[in-house]
C-alpha cells in the first residue's frame, strides 16, 4: 500500500501542488495572515460574542472604532492577497517582484464598480425610501472575501505576464549610473502600460457589453458556486481528510489544503459574519456550515488529526519510554493546536498502526460538526476570525457561543475514544521494544566481570 501511494499516487499530486500557479497561490495567501489575525482580534472586540458587552462598547462608542481597525485590515484581505500571489510568481522567477505586486493591485481595482449605489432589501422595502447612487468610489466589500476568487485570478495573470515581458527583455533599460531604485521603476513601465491597458479594455468591454463589471461577473459564475460547493459533504471531505491523508507521508497538508481552500472558507467566514451582524445567522437566511471555523475549529484544533486524545493517553496511560516522553513534550503544545512533536517525534508520519485514528478522526468530527449544524442543534459559525494557535473551548466559545464550545468539548473528548485502542497497540509495541533493546547496567557488567569463567 505504501509503495503504490508513494510511486503511484503521491507523485501526481506533489507535482500539482508545486505547480507555479498553486505555489503562488500557497505562498501568496502567507502574506494577508499578520493583517487578518489583527483584525481579528479587533473583530471580536467591535463584535464581541457576548450580546451584553456588545450593547455596551456600542454604548460608548468604542465598539465602531474597533471595528474601523477591523475594516482596515481583516476587512481588505483580498488586497495583501493579490499583491501577494503577484509577488510570489515573480519573485520565484527571480525578478523584482515589488512593481508586479503593486501592479496587481492597481488592476484588481481597476476590474471592480467604482460605484455605490442603494439596495432595496426585499424582506423590508421600507427600508430604502430613496434611490441613490455615489460614483468615483471604491467598494471595500470588493477587497474583502467577496473579491478572493478575483484576487487570485489577477494575481496569477499579473504575476504570469509580468515574468513574460521580463524574460523576453520587454523593458526600459538605464545606464548603469542610475540608481537602482530609479532604474527598477522604469523596468517595470513597459509592462506595467501593457497591463493596465489590458485590464482596462477588459472592464470596458463588461461595462458597455453587459453593463456590469468583471469582479462582479465572477462573484456571481464562479465565486458563489464555489462556496457553495464547499459548503457541503465535499466540502468536509477536502478540508478533513486531505490534510491528514498529506501529512501521513511527511506532507505539510495543512498548509497546501489551506493555500488552496482558504479563501473560499474565509469568503464563507465573510458571508456568516454578515448575517451575523445582521442579527439573521441561520441556514434559510443563506449562511455556512463549511466555513475558515469549521476547519480551524473542529478539524485542525489541537493540530492535524486532532491529535489531543493521543497525547492525553500518552501523558497518562502509556508504558513506553518514549510515548510518556513525548506526551510530557507534546501537552502544552498541542493546547495551542501544535503538533509536529508527535507527528515527526512518535511518529505518526508512515505510522500505519496509528494511521487509521489519525486519518478519521477529522473526518467522523467533520460530518458529525456539519451534521448538528444542519439539524440545527447548534447554529452556523458566526464569521468571526480566530487565530489558529486559540486554545479549543475558547476558540469554539467565540465562533458559535456556549454551543460551539459545549460541541468542540465533545468532540475532543471523541478523540480519546478514536485513538485509543490504536495508541494502547502502538504503546506496546514500543514497550517490547524498549525492553528488548534494554542494555545490561553497569553493576551487572562488573558482577559479569568477577564471576569465573566455566
Amino acid at each position: 500500500m505504501n509503495n503504490f501511494i508513494n510511486e503511484k499516487l503521491l507523485p501526481p499530486v506533489m507535482k500539482f501542488v508545486n505547480t507555479k500557479a498553486v505555489t503562488a497561490i500557497k505562498n501568496g495567501m502567507l502574506y494577508p495572515i499578520p493583517f487578518i489575525v489583527i483584525g481579528a482580534v479587533f473583530l471580536i472586540l467591535g463584535q464581541f460574542p457576548i450580546q451584553g458587552v456588545q450593547d455596551y462598547l456600542n454604548e460608548i462608542g468604542l465598539g465602531p472604532i474597533f471595528m474601523q481597525a477591523n475594516n482596515a485590515s481583516f476587512g481588505i484581505m483580498a488586497l495583501f492577497a493579490v499583491f501577494g500571489i503577484a509577488y510570489s510568481w515573480v519573485r520565484d522567477e527571480g525578478h523584482d517582484a515589488v512593481p508586479a505586486g503593486m501592479l496587481a493591485i492597481v488592476v484588481d481595482i481597476i476590474l471592480q464598480p467604482d460605484t455605490v449605489k442603494s439596495v432595496t432589501s426585499i424582506a423590508n422595502p421600507e427600508r430604502v425610501s430613496t434611490a441613490w447612487q455615489v460614483s468615483g468610489v471604491i467598494d471595500k466589500a470588493w477587497l474583502g472575501g467577496k473579491g478572493m476568487i478575483v484576487a487570485i485570478i489577477v494575481g496569477l495573470l499579473v504575476g504570469w505576464s509580468y515574468s513574460w515581458f521580463m524574460k523576453k527583455g520587454f523593458t526600459i533599460k538605464l545606464p548603469e549610473q542610475v540608481p537602482a531604485n530609479v532604474a527598477a521603476s522604469f523596468t517595470a513601465l513597459i509592462p506595467g502600460a501593457a497591463i493596465v491597458t489590458v485590464a482596462t479594455a477588459i472592464y470596458g468591454i463588461f461595462k458597455l457589453g453587459f453593463n456590469t463589471t468583471m469582479v462582479e461577473w465572477i462573484y456571481a459564475t464562479i465565486q458563489t458556486p464555489l462556496q457553495h460547493a464547499t459548503d457541503g459533504p465535499l466540502g468536509v471531505v477536502v478540508v478533513a481528510f486531505l490534510p491528514v491523508f498529506l501529512w501521513f507521508f511527511g506532507v505539510h497538508g495543512a498548509t497546501i489544503v489551506g493555500g488552496i481552500m482558504t479563501p473560499l472558507l474565509l469568503a464563507n467566514n465573510a458571508d456568516n459574519l454578515a448575517l451575523y451582524k445582521a442579527g439573521k445567522l441561520t441556514l434559510d437566511n443563506g449562511a455556512h456550515i463549511v466555513t475558515q471555523a469549521f476547519m480551524d475549529q473542529f478539524i485542525t484544533v489541537t493540530g492535524s488529526g486532532m491529535t489531543i486524545g493521543l497525547v492525553i493517553f500518552m501523558l497518562v496511560r502509556a508504558k513506553s519510554v518514549q510515548m510518556k516522553t513525548l506526551g510530557k513534550l507534546e501537552i502544552v503544545p498541542a493546547l495551542f493546536n501544535i503538533n509536529e512533536p508527535i507527528l515527526f517525534g512518535l511518529p505518526l508520519v508512515l505510522n500505519p498502526l496509528l494511521a487509521i485514528p489519525f486519518i478519521l478522526t477529522p473526518l467522523v468530527s467533520g460530518f458529525a460538526t456539519y451534521a448538528v449544524i444542519a439539524m440545527g442543534i447548534i447554529p452556523p459559525f458566526n464569521g468571526m476570525y480566530v487565530p489558529w494557535t486559540t486554545p479549543a473551548i475558547v476558540s469554539g466559545l467565540i465562533v458559535g457561543g456556549w454551543q460551539g464550545a459545549l460541541w468542540q468539548a465533545v468532540m475532543l473528548v471523541m478523540t480519546g475514544f478514536m485513538y485509543y485502542p490504536f495508541a494502547r497497540k502502538y504503546d506496546k509495541v514500543l514497550l517490547a521494544e524498549e525492553q528488548g533493546d534494554a542494555q545490561p547496567s553497569a553493576a551487572d557488567i562488573e558482577k559479569l566481570e568477577e564471576t569465573p569463567a566455566n
